[in-house]
């Protein structure tokens, strides 16, 4: 009875089916947070750390060994390519004694300074008879000898100009040769194979020379006329084969000029 009465009272409320239980939601397990861990790093022992330190101590010691072997080889290709210097000409033996017994007149007190043969400043050429003696005048006043000399010698690095001369006589008279007699300077144009050239240096823009370096001018002169069989008549200016204004003070002052002449044929004529 009791169960037809649960039956009936089902119907009535519409339920044709047993009631359904409501699904229990189950609740996902919370992951876990990720630990981040690291390779744990090997511990080298005091054996491996020594092995360690030898293995980059024969590297820096093999890379030493080669940079020395690069700079080296570097080096020695740069001797080998570089030009070397030879003298070409006649071999220079005009001692002091040689050019005092080739010429009655004595010969002065001269610093023997030879260039360096270059094409820039003593080409190492020969010379052919020698016809004369040229004056010059170096157009920088109050330069020395010797800077005039260094500035002819350091041609053969500057390469700006083809210039020299075979003597310069200075301030104080003093005398430094530059290139043998028996060679060419390039000084005299046209006459460089023929002539021994002489510059001479000077206070000031006039171009007047001291008294030591007129009278080491004059005995220089004398002594090379001598040497070469040479008169005062043979002596000739820079202007007289180009037209240059040099030497300045004896373009400019030709009774000047003809005096220095006189006093050269003086000489000559006292040791004839």
């Amino acid at each position: 009875m009791d169960i037809q009465k649960n039956e009936k009272r089902h119907r009535s409320r519409g339920h044709d089916e047993p009631p359904r239980k409501k699904p229990v939601r189950k609740e996902r397990p919370k992951a876990k947070p990720k630990i981040e861990t690291t390779a744990a790093q090997p511990v080298l022992s005091e054996r491996d750390r020594k092995r360690h330190r030898q293995v980059w101590i024969q590297r820096i010691v093999i890379a030493l060994v080669l940079c020395t072997i690069l700079v080296g080889g570097v080096i020695c290709l740069k001797i080998f390519l570089t030009p070397k210097t030879v003298n070409v000409s006649v071999p220079y033996t005009e001692s002091a004694e040689m050019e005092a017994a080739q010429a009655k007149v004595p010969m002065p007190d001269i610093d023997l300074q030879l260039l360096t043969v270059n094409e820039y400043s003593r080409p190492g050429l020969s010379t052919g008879t020698i016809n004369g003696v040229v004056v010059h005048y170096t157009a920088n006043p109050g330069s020395t000898a010797q800077q005039n000399r260094d500035y002819f010698e350091n041609l053969k690095d500057t390469h700006t100009t083809k210039v020299s001369s075979n003597f310069v006589i200075g301030l104080e008279g003093e005398i430094i040769q530059c290139i043998p007699t028996s060679e060419i300077a390039y000084a005299s144009n046209s006459r460089n194979t023929d002539t021994v050239s002489i510059e001479c240096c000077h206070p000031d823009e006039t171009g007047k020379f001291t008294d030591a370096t007129y009278d080491s001018l004059v005995q220089l002169t004398a002594f090379l006329c001598s040497k070469f069989n040479l008169t005062e008549n043979d002596v000739i200016r820079h202007y007289d084969i180009t037209g240059k204004d040099c030497p300045k003070y004896f373009v400019e002052n030709e009774a000047a000029w003809e005096t220095f002449r006189s006093d050269v044929g003086a000489v000559l004529a006292e040791y004839a």
